[in-house]
Formats: C-alpha cells, structure tokens, sequence
C-alpha cells in the first residue's frame, strides 16, 4: 500500500458522505452499491483514525450474542480511501485459505487468495479489491460473508 496515496488524512475531520463522493469521483457509485449491501450482511461501518498510516479507514464489524448470552465482535474488513477508487481489504488466518478458495468467487478472485502472502509473524493474509465500479462487489460481499462464518 502506498501510503503517499491515501487519502482522507485530516485527524480532526472525520469523513463526511461528501468527502468521500470528493475523493472518489466517478467510484463513489460503487461505494454508494457497497454501503446498500452492508445491513444484508449484518455489518455496521465505523470510521477509525489509523495513526502507522496516517488516514482515515472504515472497518466493518460484525456483532452478535452467542449461545450463552455475550456480546461478541469481528472486525470483516478494512476500507481505505485513495484518489478515484476505495480499497477492501477482507483478512483471513492462514488456517482458513482452502474455505476462502471454495467459496463462490470469480477465477480472479480466487487467484487473488491463492496469491496473497502472510503479513508479518501473524498467520493472516489479506484479499485486497481495488474498486472502481460495482463488479466486484459480489466477490468482496461473499468473501466478507465466508469470513463471517468461519471466524465466528
């Protein structure tokens, strides 16, 4: 990720529905398409300041009660903002790439998790959409779903 990049880089200003149709332009009818998905996935967004970065990202949190009673969260994904398009980044520990491969994702997509490497000492990898367009909302809506499921 190119830090250089990013955009939304204000910390006393959190995004605004404006600044984001700003820095997105033309793709901000993709991110319009992906908040529209998000209460189907039972999925709040929250805005949080990312100080290693610098910038303004939005993460995806899944909240639930389990069987006996506790409140329980996951954060799916990460969202971050550069110039014309907004990235998804949908995190999986290593243990769970096969489950990740037979969900039902475009060839690209899979691709996409064969090929992402481990970050760090963590054994996670994420799967990183760079969004223009509406198109591969399916793939980042269904991943976002498997995650749900098998991190639960």
């Amino acid at each position: 990720m190119n830090h250089e990049k990013l955009q939304l880089r204000e910390p006393i200003i959190t995004p605004t529905s404006e600044m984001v149709a700003l820095v997105l332009g033309e793709s901000y009818a993709a991110y319009e398409a992906f908040q529209e998905a998000l209460p189907a996935l039972e999925i709040e967004q929250q805005w949080q300041w990312y100080t290693p970065h610098k910038a303004w990202f939005a993460k995806g949190q899944h909240r639930w009660v389990t069987s006996r009673g506790a409140n329980k969260e996951k954060t799916l994904y990460w969202l971050h903002f550069f110039d014309g398009y907004f990235s998804v980044a949908v995190w999986f520990k290593e243990k769970n790439r096969m489950e990740a491969l037979k969900a039902d994702v475009s060839e690209q997509t899979r691709q996409l998790i064969s090929e992402a490497n481990t970050m760090g000492k963590m054994p996670t990898f994420p799967v990183i959409f760079d969004i223009t367009t509406a198109e591969p909302l399916k793939d980042v809506c269904t991943l976002i779903e498997c995650k749900k499921i098998l991190e639960r």
